[in-house]
């Protein structure tokens, strides 16, 4: 049943999708097709990665004065009711951000699937008004069979990947002690190994798969690196001043 749903709501949409602009490119580029697929989904998702992106944001410059609240000494009930008035007060929600991407991953997961199980244009996933491509050119302007591994597109994914990681919000110290939580080191781990570890894992399975997975994950990385970018400057602007929209 959910491989159905799967394959009708998002496989069959997004290898269609493929297939037509496959017809319609000059030489029938595979890489240009990929390119212009990845940011159609990125477009159509922006309004809720970039709310996402947001919130996170908007947490981060809330740090410091949940930290007040938590260091104030009140009851955890007390802490609790503070925390929710802040949040109401800012009209944030710690939880918003999880929630879209969660909505998120599993329409990200399906066009990641396109190109992870190989350019399939089967007849009986083709709509009857979308001609199976009879050009499929996998060399990406002339330059990069992905249709094979490239070492090239896969250094680019790990690239990519550690610019999205750089750009990410980063955690700043709530205490005052100079000591760090086990929370706040933690979460500077992780940031750590997203930032270094986590790169060099996307280069070791994008080259392992296709150059066609390779440039899906250079193509969604810089599409998710302009926007925290934009986000990150936004944020500048009114972090003296407020957070509130």
């Amino acid at each position: 049943m959910l491989h159905q749903i799967w394959n009708i709501a998002l496989y069959k949409p997004f290898i269609n999708v493929l297939a037509f602009l496959i017809n319609i490119i000059p030489g029938g580029d595979l890489g240009v097709a990929v390119i212009i697929l990845t940011l159609l989904v990125k477009t159509v998702l922006f309004p809720l990665s970039q709310k996402s992106i947001e919130s996170q944001a908007k947490m981060k410059i809330l740090e410091p004065e949940i930290a007040k609240i938590k260091n104030s000494g009140l009851s955890k009930e007390e802490v609790a009711k503070k925390t929710f008035e802040l949040y109401k007060e800012y009209k944030t929600n710690p939880f918003s951000g999880c929630l879209l991407v969660l909505i998120q991953i599993p329409i990200i997961l399906a066009l990641y699937y396109v190109f992870y199980k190989g350019i399939n244009f089967d007849s009986s996933l083709m709509y009857s008004f979308v001609k199976i491509p009879t050009n499929v050119n996998t060399h990406f302007l002339g330059l990069i069979d992905i249709g094979q591994k490239s070492l090239f597109l896969a250094v680019l994914a790990g690239l990519s990947q550690f610019l999205q990681a750089h750009y990410m919000p980063k955690n700043e110290p709530t205490t005052t002690s100079g000591k760090a939580s086990f929370q706040e080191s933690f979460a500077k781990s992780m940031q750590m190994q997203m930032k270094y570890v986590f790169p060099f894992i996307i280069t070791f399975i994008a080259y392992g798969i296709s150059g066609a997975v390779a440039l899906y994950w250079v193509t969604s990385n810089l599409f998710t690196v302009g926007q925290q970018i934009y986000v990150n400057k936004k944020n500048a602007l009114n972090k003296g001043l407020s957070v509130k929209n």
